[in-house]
């Protein structure tokens, strides 16, 4: 069951994201200080489509089938999610879509595609590679 769930968890991820960008960027939480607001969301394009590629390189891993190419394959097609991502936001009123956000979001992705790669296919990070271990188990 727990393995289902996340190779489903990708998917749902998805869809927040979508449905999150389609609204005003205070729809959710405005905080009173408005520079600590905006630097934190600003901050969020780091880690967001991070964590899409860290949960489909999981859903991959349940299936027991991620080689090199796949991992590439994702963390591109993570990448191109968050390009997608920007240009879904230029046409919501009150967002805004810009070429630095998009790098954000692809920075994000390659950080983490750096460390899962070294660990799961040249036996770096140990501690990291013990944890994406557990998830091969789950096949």
């Amino acid at each position: 069951m727990l393995k289902w769930i996340i190779r489903v968890l990708p998917f749902l991820y998805m869809t927040l994201i979508w449905t999150l960008s389609g609204l005003p960027h205070n729809a959710v939480v405005e905080l009173p200080d408005s520079a600590v607001d905006r630097f934190i969301k600003e901050s969020l394009h780091l880690v967001e489509f991070g964590i899409l590629y860290v949960l489909l390189v999981l859903a991959a891993l349940t299936a027991d089938r991620l080689t090199p190419a796949l991992n590439a394959f994702l963390a591109i097609f993570a990448c191109f999610y968050g390009i997608l991502d920007e240009i879904h936001q230029s046409f919501v009123p009150y967002r805004s879509a810009t070429l630095i956000d998009a790098v954000k979001d692809i920075t994000g992705v390659l950080v983490c595609w750096y460390f899962i790669s070294r660990s799961l296919f040249e036996g770096r990070f140990k501690k990291l590679s013990s944890i994406l271990s557990y998830f091969k188990t789950l096949c």
